[in-house]
């Protein structure tokens, strides 16, 4: 179980992430990287929704929740660790790395 969690954690952040596409630019509106200028004239911000910082929070929550749970199964640990990695890697992902202004 663990060589999987390992193995997963390391092609999470391996993988690139997929290109932006121009699908949020409107057809009028110029798409400028993750601003674009919509054909009501307003400026739009695209940011990201947090899903990679999910999956690699959650991984590696999991294998420190299991370090740190040291007694049985570790399984409450792996759980919670994974869950608490997830919202955390969610969060940094959402809110602190990529803003617009």
């Amino acid at each position: 179980m663990r060589k999987i969690v390992l193995a997963l954690a390391v092609t999470s952040l391996t993988v690139p992430a997929l290109p932006a596409s121009t699908a949020f630019a409107r057809d009028t509106g110029v798409y400028h990287g993750q601003t674009w200028r919509g054909s009501d004239g307003r400026t739009y911000c695209r940011k990201p929704n947090g899903t990679t910082g999910l999956v690699v929070g959650g991984a590696a929550g999991a294998l420190v929740g299991r370090e740190i749970d040291s007694r049985g199964s570790r399984a409450t640990g792996t759980i919670l660790g994974a869950a608490v990695g997830a919202l955390l890697g969610r969060h940094v992902q959402r809110n602190v790395v990529s803003r617009c202004r």
